[in-house]
This record gives C-alpha cells, sequence and structure tokens, in this order.
C-alpha cells in the first residue's frame, strides 16, 4: 500500500466519522474532503475542481432550476390543495393519496422537497380526522425515501454513481434504467407500511407523565404582563387558563422581588414576566385576548409597527436551512425582522432553558411570533416549513402551467435520447427564465446549493479512489478474501455496506466511497460492473433504520417519535427492499 492510499484511507475515515456526529454541515464537509485531497498531493488543483464542471453537476444544477419553478410558481401547493379535498374523512384514503403524492414528487425532485412539501399537508389532514400524526408521518418520509430508485433524476445519488460510471468509461445511468427495480421497492415498501408498519407505531404523547399534554404540541413560551393587561390585579385562578386555554404559569419574575412561586392565590403584577406551559393551540388563542406581551427575552424591546400587528406561526426547521448550528442570539432574528422564538420542541422533547444560547437542529418545531406578512415570508425560503392547519393558495399561479409544461419536456427530450439529461435541463432552465417563470435572483436564492457543492466535491473523491489506486487495491483484497466464485455474495456484501455507511453520512458519500472499490472489484473478477453499480444506487437509498436520514429528521419532532421507532419499523423494510434487490438486481442487469 502506498503513501497516498494511506493518507486517502485517513481522509475517508475522519469524513465517515464528520459525518456521522454531524459535526459540520455535510457540503462543508465535502469542501474540506476535497481541500484535503488537493493539499496532500493525492489530486492536482485541476483534478480537484473538476467535479463542478462534469456532466453530473451541470444535471444537477439545471434539475435544480426546474424543480425550483415548480415550486416558486405554486404549482406544487396546487397539487397539495387538491389532494386535500380528495381525502375527505377517510383515513385510508389519507395514506395512498398522501404517500403515492411523496412518492410521485418525490420521484422528480429530491425526497427532502418532497417531504418538506407534504408535511404540512398530512399535519392539517391528520389534525381533521382526528388522527395522530405519527401513523402518517413516517409513512409520508418513507415513501419519499423509496421513490429514490423511481428515476435517475428522483435522487443526487442517482446522479453520483452516473457521474462515477462514466468516469469509468461507461455509460451514464438512462433517467428510467431504475424504474424496474424502482416500481417493486415502492409498491411492497407502500404495502408493507399500510398493513404492516404503520401499526407499529406508537401513539405517543408529548411527555407522557403530564396529564395536561394530551391536546397538541407544547411549548414553554416566555411573557410579560403590559400596565393596560386584564390580568393585571387579578388571581391566577381567575384567569381559568388551563380550562380555557390549556396553559399553566409554572414560574413568575417579578421586578425588584425576584422569583415568585405562582399558585392559584398569586395576584399578578403589571411587569411580572412570566414563563408558561402550553399548547400551541392555547397560546395561539391567548395572543389574540392581548393580555400579555409575547418575549424570548424581557430585556428587548420590539419596534412599535410591529407589536400593533402580531401574527403566530408553528414552523420546522429544514435541513436546507442556513440556521442549521446557529444560535437564536447570533441570528438576531428579533432586532433585524420583528420575529421572537417562543419555544422550541426537539424529537419530542420541550427545551425549557433559556433559548439564546440554543443551536439550531434539523427537524426543530418552533412557535414564533411577530409581523404576520414576514412569518408568510419565511416559506418562500429554504430555512422553514411552516406547519399550520391550512394550506395557503399561492398568490400568483399563471405561469406553472409553463413551468410543468418545461419541466416535461426537459425530462421527455432525456428519456427519449434525443438530448443528453444535461444538455435537456439546461435548455430547460433557459426556458424558464425566458417565460419569467421565475427570475434568475429567486432561482438562485431558493436552490439548494449545497446539494450542487457537496456532488461537485465527492466526485473529487471519486476521482481520488481510482487515481490513487485503492480502488483497485482494496477490490483486490475483497477478491481475494471472498473468492472468484461467489458474484452474489459479493453483491449482497456491496449493499449491505453501503446500506450500513448511508445511515450516518450522505447517500451521496456513501456511494462515492463503496462504487469504486465494487466496479474495480467487477473488473478483476470479469463481471458487470452495472450489475453492482445499480445495487450500490439502491442501497445507498436504503436509510430508513435511524431518522437521519433528512427527510426522518424533519418528521421526528411532529411525530413525536423515538430512535428505537425508527430501528422497529424501518428494519424489516430493509430486508425486504435487500430481497427485492438481490433477486430482480442481477435480472435486470446480469452478471
Amino acid at each position: 500500500m502506498t503513501l497516498p492510499m494511506i493518507l486517502l484511507l485517513v481522509i475517508i475515515f475522519i469524513a465517515i466519522v464528520l459525518f456521522a456526529v454531524d459535526a459540520f454541515p455535510a457540503d462543508v464537509i465535502g469542501i474540506g474532503i476535497m481541500v484535503a485531497l488537493v493539499v496532500t498531493g493525492i489530486l492536482s488543483p485541476e483534478e480537484g475542481i473538476l467535479g463542478f464542471g462534469s456532466e453530473t453537476a451541470i444535471k444537477t444544477l439545471g434539475l435544480l432550476l426546474l424543480t425550483t419553478a415548480l415550486i416558486k410558481t405554486g404549482f406544487v401547493q396546487m397539487v397539495t390543495r387538491r389532494i386535500v379535498e380528495q381525502v375527505g374523512e377517510n383515513k385510508n384514503r389519507l395514506f395512498w393519496i398522501v404517500s403515492l403524492g411523496t412518492a410521485g414528487m418525490g420521484s422528480f425532485t429530491s425526497n427532502t422537497a418532497s417531504t418538506a412539501f407534504f408535511l404540512p399537508v398530512t399535519l392539517s389532514v391528520s389534525k381533521k380526522l382526528k388522527q395522530h400524526p405519527s401513523k402518517m408521518l413516517m409513512s409520508m418520509a418513507f415513501a419519499a425515501i423509496l421513490s429514490s430508485s423511481m428515476t435517475a433524476i428522483a435522487t443526487s445519488t442517482n446522479l453520483v454513481v452516473s457521474g462515477l460510471l462514466t468516469s469509468y468509461g461507461l455509460e451514464p445511468m438512462g433517467i428510467f434504467e431504475l424504474t424496474p427495480i424502482g416500481i417493486p421497492i415502492l409498491l411492497v415498501g407502500l404495502l408493507y407500511m399500510f398493513f404492516i408498519g404503520r401499526k407499529m407505531i406508537p401513539e405517543r404523547e408529548l411527555e407522557d407523565n403530564n396529564k395536561y399534554l394530551q391536546r397538541d404540541t407544547r411549548y414553554y413560551a416566555e411573557v410579560e404582563i403590559p400596565k393596560k393587561s386584564p390580568w393585571v390585579d387579578k388571581e391566577i385562578k381567575q384567569l381559568g387558563l388551563r380550562d380555557e386555554f390549556d396553559i399553566s404559569i409554572i414560574n413568575i419574575e417579578r421586578p425588584g422581588e425576584g422569583e415568585v412561586k405562582p399558585s392559584g392565590k398569586t395576584r399578578l403584577r403589571a411587569g411580572d414576566q412570566l414563563v408558561l406551559d402550553g399548547g400551541c393551540e392555547g397560546i395561539f388563542a391567548l395572543n389574540d385576548r392581548k393580555a400579555v406581551r409575547f418575549c424570548s427575552t424581557p430585556d428587548e424591546e420590539l419596534p412599535e409597527a410591529i407589536k400593533k400587528k402580531y401574527g403566530m406561526a408553528e414552523v420546522v426547521l429544514l435541513p436546507s436551512s442556513s440556521l442549521v448550528g446557529q444560535t437564536l442570539r447570533g441570528l438576531s432574528y428579533r432586532k433585524r425582522f420583528g420575529i421572537q422564538v417562543l419555544g422550541i420542541q426537539r424529537r419530542g422533547k420541550v427545551l425549557r432553558e433559556r433559548l439564546l444560547n440554543e443551536r439550531l437542529q434539523v427537524g426543530d418545531q418552533m412557535l414564533i411570533h411577530g409581523d404576520p406578512e414576514t412569518i408568510a415570508s419565511l416559506e418562500s425560503g429554504e430555512n422553514f416549513r411552516i406547519i399550520s392547519d391550512t394550506i395557503e393558495e399561492p398568490k400568483n399561479t399563471k405561469k406553472a402551467p409553463y413551468a410543468l409544461i418545461i419541466f416535461v419536456i426537459s425530462v421527455g427530450l432525456a428519456a427519449a435520447n434525443i438530448l443528453p439529461l444535461a444538455v435537456s435541463t439546461m435548455i430547460g432552465a433557459l426556458l424558464i427564465f425566458v417565460t419569467r417563470c421565475i427570475t434568475p435572483a429567486e432561482a438562485y436564492k431558493s436552490m439548494n446549493w449545497s446539494a450542487l457543492i457537496l456532488i461537485g466535491c465527492m466526485l473529487a473523491l471519486g476521482k481520488a479512489m481510482d487515481s490513487s489506486g485503492l480502488a483497485n487495491y482494496l477490490a483486490g483484497q475483497l477478491v481475494t478474501w471472498i473468492g472468484t466464485g461467489h458474484a452474489y455474495l459479493l453483491l449482497a456484501g456491496f449493499f449491505i455496506l453501503a446500506m450500513i455507511l448511508t445511515q450516518p453520512m450522505s447517500n451521496q458519500a456513501a456511494a462515492v466511497v463503496v462504487l469504486p472499490i465494487a466496479i474495480e472489484t467487477a473488473l478483476q473478477l470479469g463481471l458487470n460492473p452495472r450489475t453492482f453499480a445499480m445495487m450500490i444506487a439502491v442501497g445507498a437509498a436504503t436509510s430508513y433504520i435511524t431518522p437521519l436520514e433528512p427527510a426522518c429528521m424533519m418528521v421526528y419532532g411532529p411525530g413525536n417519535y423515538r430512535f428505537m421507532d425508527f430501528v422497529k419499523v424501518g428494519s424489516l423494510l430493509t430486508i425486504l427492499i435487500f430481497g427485492i434487490s438481490m433477486l430482480l438486481v442481477p435480472m435486470l442487469w446480469p452478471f
């Protein structure tokens, strides 16, 4: 083993650890990998940045622009409204409409995007049907992930696999090449979730030991009693907070006296700073009474203009958000935008401490308060998704048909092998700008650039695996260990390896680490490398047994799940997908 191989193994090991512990955003880790490869001399500077000019990167850019146009023109929101109209009162119908809708959208966009758009729909309809959201949210997230093998553009992982195939002189992945195995995986997965999986999901209420935590999502909110409040000089028991609002006062800070222990006979005063424990619906209702002033930090004042028009919303932090890992104090949301974070719920637990120094995490549910227009504008970015019980009609959907037609034409040209996907998607991107479906400024602001950066950087790692000889060396060791007459065993081993690695790290990273070794192994044994490439594409998307997949992290809090819920429900699903893959992959792509 040469020095470059040893250095590359060290870089891969460090990258896997960083991906596993989520020390930095995935794109930051990707940049670190690329820089390390160049600094150590494993790749030249030109080779290090080659991935950003690759056909795979251009495909990804075009697809991001096209899907952004569908979202920004309101096409997706129009579809979700029609879904809600079709559900009626039938819970089984809700399962199939939401699951198939999420999978359908996920077949042509990222599973994170499809989950983000169906999350508020599912929460809303579940509430109307009086069904615990946990029964639907995991199924919805799994449906989004199951769609990853439907098309070559369903996930950026497939684009990475396609790019690595071309680097070995093989044909890129056809846009519907995975569909023959994707359809059985999707159907079996949805049938499993309908008949078995959703029945294994507990209807767990938040913090079961509290009998008052049974109506809706709970938060701790900090408020101050203004001088003209009707609460001034009233005893707590006279307010009827628990009966009318499902709210309890758990702490009082009184100017000049310090902490006061609340009881039914405690008489409130102007300037008292209260900590409330309540459901989001109760806090929403309390806001309408104007009895208190909401404040995440009592020493800060909101602008008078914003005080006059309050709005509230419950939001969830998206995986694509630039706010992940930052603190509320550092963001200065109140001073900059007049938005207060009243409470945070993380993975089923209410955060009780002061929130300003709390670092935000993917899937955090937050109760926010402030200017209604500013709150509504949060939907247009990639930071939050509002999980309210209404679905807002898009303001302007005139361009939605154009965006859909352009998307279909772009994908159709590639599917019919008339143009390469990279070319057809860039033609589509040009058309959405020329027809003014969206402006370049809107597109660039709303796009998920981290996906493009991660792909470009991870292709550099794939190049390093090949040029350093590490992939060839590891393949030789694997062949010596397993033997030359065990093609099925090798295929199973690569699926399992990709599946295991994709739990703590990104799907793309798992594919880049495993695929070069698999291709070299196939070439040394005289087997079809495409068989192994397709198996790894499926294996890298099989991320059901932990909630670390972004789609799962988004539903973790709203569904009030636990880590072991995913292990319990996802394990059997993983075994089913493994069985389908072992049966169909060698048939569709013979050895």
